[in-house]
């Protein structure tokens, strides 16, 4: 009897073992699986944001790595975490603790992740791109490159300037290079004694050039009647590929074409009369 109880004890404390066990082992093997499926899962939404970002034009290829990146570490971290709870760890603590460190190191690196937002806007919304010539924050120059700190610029003088990302993001920015077509005014002052019908078939001479478009045609404008002369107008349209090239070229044949017929281009004149003694005098 004695030798049967003992047995019997024993399997009983075997199996009070084995209940206990089980549900530990449980755990530990549902936070394997979880990690194993969490890093699968994160490496599946990385791949799949980077293909998905690659078909849309409008958004930069410099993004779509960092935003792959960024959903596979999210990923990671919420794996992570949930695993540690699997294996019956306490994340309450290991989440405050988390957040608490997030805190620090944003207000760490304020500055710098001010960059990196400001960066990820202007990824997205693309005032600018690489080539265009731009002016941001009193700076002006062709874009080199957008990364997520600083914008490469390089200004008419070829002088390299790295720019915060936060500050061009704040201040105004004006894209020349935006549209495919540029307006171009061309202004001049001419004599009162000109005519104006005359004048305008000079300058319209100019426009006698492949390079300046005519849909929306040239025009002649009067703008202005000044102390010595009536400023006119020459308003036409050109690709911004040529605008540059075009406007010093009429601009040089500007005096030609008005002297050929016979329009004179005035200096500031000044007229000072004199009184004579006598009436100064009374």
């Amino acid at each position: 009897m004695d030798a049967a109880t003992t047995l019997i004890s024993s399997f009983d404390s075997m199996s009070i073992l084995i209940e206990q066990a089980f549900p530990v082992m449980a755990n530990i093997l549902a936070g394997f699986g979880t990690l194993i499926l969490g890093f699968w899962l994160s490496g599946r939404a990385a791949s799949f944001i980077r293909a998905q970002t690659s078909k849309i034009s409008r958004l930069d290829p410099t993004l779509t790595p960092i935003l792959a990146s960024i959903a596979r570490y999210a990923g990671l971290i919420l794996t992570f975490v949930v695993a540690l709870g699997q294996f019956g760890i306490q994340t309450t603590s290991i989440i405050a603790v988390l957040g608490a460190a997030g805190l620090a190191i944003g207000l760490a690196l304020q500055g710098t992740l001010s960059n990196v937002a400001a960066g990820i806007m202007l990824l997205l919304l693309r005032p600018f791109g690489v080539g265009d010539w731009i002016e941001a924050n009193g700076i002006s120059g062709t874009v080199r490159e957008i990364g997520l700190f600083s914008t490469q610029i390089d200004t008419f003088e070829n002088i390299y300037i790295s720019v915060p990302n936060s500050s061009i993001w704040s201040s105004i920015i004006i894209n020349h290079s935006r549209h495919d077509v540029r307006r171009m005014d061309i202004d001049i002052g001419i004599g009162y004694e000109s005519d104006l019908d005359i004048a305008e078939k000079a300058l319209l001479s100019l426009t006698d050039d492949e390079r300046v478009k005519t849909d929306p045609a040239p025009v002649f404008l009067v703008v202005a009647y000044g102390d010595s002369a009536i400023t006119v107008r020459l308003r036409l349209y050109a690709e911004y590929k040529d605008y540059f090239q075009l406007n010093w070229d009429l601009n040089r044949r500007l005096k030609t074409a008005l002297e050929s017929h016979n329009i004179e281009i005035p200096f500031p004149q000044l007229v000072i009369s004199r009184k004579s003694d006598d009436v100064s005098q009374s």
